[in-house]
Parts: structure tokens; C-alpha cells; sequence
């Protein structure tokens, strides 16, 4: 057990740990938190991945929540083939890049102009800058175990691979990057409030994700997200959902329909890409106009809007129009965690399950998780031979008990049944 991946894909680790740090370029990748050999892909075709050993692996990581219609999906193949014979980058506008700026606007009401970045980081980043330069105040409030990328003022106790390797902060990160956010409690309003009244008017914005997807996976509890809404509103602060993991995934607006909440402002990334690099982040006209060359604040990229990932993104979300989409990916979460569900009480074993959307989550717990300090108790050594379990029974989950786990269009009954074959056995041996 604890052997990850194969022969050539422990050859292709250990080549890459002479020229990449840590052989990875992305931490959570590395196994740290499970033990082994990552896996090396090479290959993906709906909801299954294929190794560089010619193993093939139902995916319930789907690149992290960004591929929403399955490996490989042949109208994204079209669609970025077509795209690509007329070029790969411009460096200049396109015009899918204003076709999927107008999608967005029109699918989520409370945005109003949007602007394209590269990465969900470069989002959170130019929102948190914007959000300072409109309100004129410097402190920005997130949540314990809420993770916005890896910009420096955001890696003050983030969760996903930040808490999979014991880092509750980063190195490189001078004490003044991160001086001005504070930490308040997930789905504690009174923490919350605290820290309003002890920062009086200085703060400019509160971020969160509206689902936390990076401490496992926990909804937000009834009454948070508006008491949020409803507290920003009343001390002249910005409501931020980062929507990057949600948006689109969760629903046709994201979380913040689901919900019924309409922040100030939204970054996005993975769903809106269709599989290739992208990020966004929007909001109200008044509040996005601030943006150069609009306005004062500065933020720019080469490959921002670019044409290839902005016709993968478009055709996903045009995709995705139809509602009964949701309701599909919705049903099949919920089987998904039923089938966790009901293996780990025929074993015996301690079980948590959350559902929203087209995303689940699972702990090793004996009560419902509802903040990053009780994910932090989980039983974590549980879940790194559960990991290894299905990995050797062909499921590939992801390699941390701080993520969450996503579906596609592709999966349906058939891997419902292989993922509950795959979860009985792994019980058998915990």
C-alpha cells in the first residue's frame, strides 16, 4: 500500500525532482499528505484519466473542478482545433473574449463589467487591489481554511496545500504583505463582527468562498452568507465571493444564484476556461470601472483574453445554459456520496458527506464538519490509506483530505456502481 503510481510514472517523478522543486508545480500534486508516488497522467477521455503505465483511473479530481463536460469533450476539441489554425495568442482583443465577457454578464446578474486574467490568483489579487483603491481602506478580511491563490496577502491560514504541508503561513512573505488581513472564522458571523469592531472602518473587503472547497468541503451554514452581505453593506466594506472553484460549477451563476446573494464583486477561473488557463473577475459597473484603462488601477496581461481559452471557456458555458445540466450534475454528487455514505456504515466507519452542485465532500469524522478547525480533526491518517485503497481499485481521488471531490457530465450510473465497488473495498481494509 502507499505505492502511488507505477513504473514509469515513479521514473518520471524521480526525472523531474533533478529539474522542478519538489518534482511537482503544484504542491498538493507531490502526495505529501497521502504518501507514495504522484501518478503521472498522459491521457483523458470523460470521466477517466489514463497513466503513463497504461492504468486507467475514474477521475474525481476533473483538473480541480475545471473540467465540467468530462476529458476530452469533442465539441471543446472542435471548437479550440478550429480555433487554433487562426492563431494561438494575439496579444491584442479578440472577439471571443467579448462573447464570453457578455455571457458572463448576462448569466450573472450581479456583474456588470468583467475583466480576463490568466489564473484564479491573478483574479483575487487584482479584486482584493481594486477593492483597496474603491473604498480608500487597506485591511482586507478572509476565512481560516478559505484558499484565494497563492498572492502574498492571501497565504495567512489558507487551507488546500497550504495545510496539507503544515504551512499555516508562507516564507517569502514579509510581515507588512500580509499585516493587513485579518481572520475570522468560517460560518461565524460574530467572528466576523468582532473584528469589524476592532478594525472600525479600515477594512475595504471581505473575501470567502461561498462554498469552502479547499478545507474539504463545506457549505455555508443558513444565514452566513447574508449575514456577510448585510454587514459589508452596513460598514461601507465590498462583499468578494470567490467564485473560482463554484462559479458555474455549483449552478448557471454560480453560488451566489444558488444562494441568492449578490456581492460586489466575483473572481472565477477553472469552469470558465474549458480546461485551459483563465481567470476572471467582475462586478458592478461603478466599482469596475476604477480598472486602467478605464480608470486608475492598474492591471494588465499578455495573455489575458486569450483566443483559445476564450473559445473553450464560451463554448463550455454555452453548454451549460441549459439548467437540466445542473440538475444532473446535482443527482449524481448526491450518488456519489451516497454510495460513500452507505459503504462506510456497512463497515462501520465514522463518515461525513456535503453536496453542492456539481462538487462533494467527505471526512473521517464522527460529527458534521463546519469550519477548518473542526476539518483540522479529522482522522487524516484514515484518509491517506482510504486514498491509496481506491487508487489500487482504479479511482483516482484527490490526493488530500483538504479538497473536494468533482463530477462532469460524463459520469453517470455506471461509475456510481465502479466508485462503490472501489469504496468497499477500500473500507474493508481501514
Amino acid at each position: 500500500m502507499k505505492q502511488g503510481g507505477g513504473t514509469s510514472s515513479r521514473a518520471l517523478y524521480e526525472r523531474g525532482l533533478k529539474v522542478i522543486p519538489g518534482g511537482v508545480n503544484s504542491p498538493v500534486r507531490a502526495f505529501g499528505a497521502v504518501g507514495g508516488v504522484p501518478v503521472v497522467f498522459n491521457r483523458g477521455e470523460g470521466p477517466y484519466l489514463m497513466d503513463v503505465d497504461g492504468q486507467r483511473f475514474l477521475d474525481l479530481v476533473m483538473s480541480w473542478g475545471a473540467i465540467i463536460l468530462g476529458h476530452a469533450h469533442p465539441m471543446i476539441v472542435s471548437k479550440i482545433t478550429e480555433a487554433v489554425k487562426s492563431g494561438t495568442s494575439f496579444g491584442a482583443p479578440c472577439p471571443d473574449e467579448v462573447k464570453l465577457a457578455e455571457h458572463i454578464c448576462g448569466v450573472v446578474p450581479s456583474v456588470e463589467r468583467v475583466r480576463m486574467v490568466s489564473s484564479g490568483t491573478e483574479a483575487v489579487m487584482s479584486a482584493i487591489r481594486l477593492s483597496r483603491a474603491y473604498t480608500q481602506r487597506s485591511k482586507i478580511l478572509k476565512f481560516r481554511g478559505c484558499y484565494h491563490g497563492h498572492a502574498d496577502a492571501m497565504l495567512v491560514r489558507a487551507g488546500s496545500g497550504v495545510a496539507t504541508l503544515g504551512l499555516p503561513d508562507s516564507p517569502g512573505v514579509p510581515p507588512g504583505a500580509a499585516g493587513d488581513t485579518l481572520v475570522a472564522r468560517f460560518n461565524d458571523l460574530n467572528s466576523v463582527i468582532g473584528l469589524f469592531d476592532e478594525s472600525k472602518e479600515d477594512i475595504a473587503a471581505v473575501i470567502v468562498e461561498p462554498v469552502a472547497g479547499n478545507m474539504g468541503m463545506i457549505p455555508p451554514a443558513k444565514g452566513f452568507l447574508e449575514g456577510l452581505r448585510s454587514l459589508t453593506s452596513d460598514r461601507g466594506a465590498l462583499l468578494i465571493l470567490d467564485e473560482v472553484m463554484t462559479g458555474f460549477r455549483v449552478g448557471p451563476s454560480g453560488a451566489q444564484g444558488l444562494y441568492g446573494i449578490a456581492p460586489d464583486l466575483t473572481t472565477f477561473g477553472k469552469v470558465i476556461g474549458g480546461g485551459f488557463p483563465v481567470g476572471a473577475f467582475g462586478g458592478q459597473a461603478e466599482i469596475m470601472d476604477q480598472m486602467a484603462p478605464a480608470g486608475p488601477v492598474y492591471q494588465a496581461g499578455t495573455l489575458s483574453g486569450n483566443p483559445i481559452a476564450m473559445r473553450a471557456g464560451l463554448a463550455t458555458l454555452e453548454y451549460l445554459a441549459d439548467p437540466s445540466v445542473y440538475q444532473g450534475l446535482e443527482s449524481m454528487s448526491y450518488a456519489f456520496a451516497e454510495a460513500l455514505a452507505s459503504e462506510a456504515e456497512r463497515a462501520g466507519i465514522a463518515l461525513q458527506t456535503s453536496v453542492v452542485g456539481g462538487m462533494f465532500g467527505f471526512y473521517f469524522a464522527e460529527d458534521t464538519v463546519n469550519s477548518w478547525e473542526e476539518a483540522e480533526t479529522c482522522d487524516r491518517e484514515r484518509f491517506a490509506s482510504f486514498f491509496h485503497g481506491m487508487l489500487e481499485a482504479g479511482v483516482y481521488l484527490p490526493p488530500s483530505p483538504f479538497e473536494a471531490c468533482f463530477i462532469s457530465t460524463t459520469h453517470g450510473d455506471p461509475e456510481v456502481e465502479y466508485f462503490r465497488t472501489a469504496v468497499r473495498a477500500a473500507m474493508s481494509i481501514l
